[in-house]
């Protein structure tokens, strides 16, 4: 699958917090996240493996019992089932994928 850019609208997770699929198959799916200076995303897991890119801004990201300041360039794979959790220091914008496919993330095509 080609997704050209701009060809899905992102849609709100929590409050600060909105993403849109990207590109996606049988077992992966891209997802672009834009991240409100302030918001949390709150401690948790979930049976998908998490592989991210820090576009833009910088993030405080624990996964499991380490914290790091994450910064534009820097990536992640988070294991299933692993907690994390994200305080959103500046205004930020991330790349991520996640294997399997997280259903949850998949696009409504009749929204679009």
């Amino acid at each position: 699958m080609f997704t050209k850019s701009n060809f899905r609208s992102f849609k709100p997770l929590l409050p600060g917090v909105e993403m849109r699929p990207l590109a996606f198959e049988e077992k992966t799916i891209l997802c672009e996240f834009k991240l409100q200076k302030g918001s949390e995303l709150p401690s948790h897991s979930h049976p998908y493996e998490q592989t991210g890119y820090l576009l833009s801004g910088k993030l405080n990201f624990r996964i499991g019992t380490e914290w790091v300041v994450a910064e534009p360039g820097d990536s992640w794979c988070i294991p299933e089932d692993v907690e994390h959790q994200v305080e959103v220091i500046e205004e930020a914008k991330v790349l991520e994928a996640f294997t399997p496919i997280r259903p949850d993330y998949l696009p409504d095509e009749n929204a679009d």
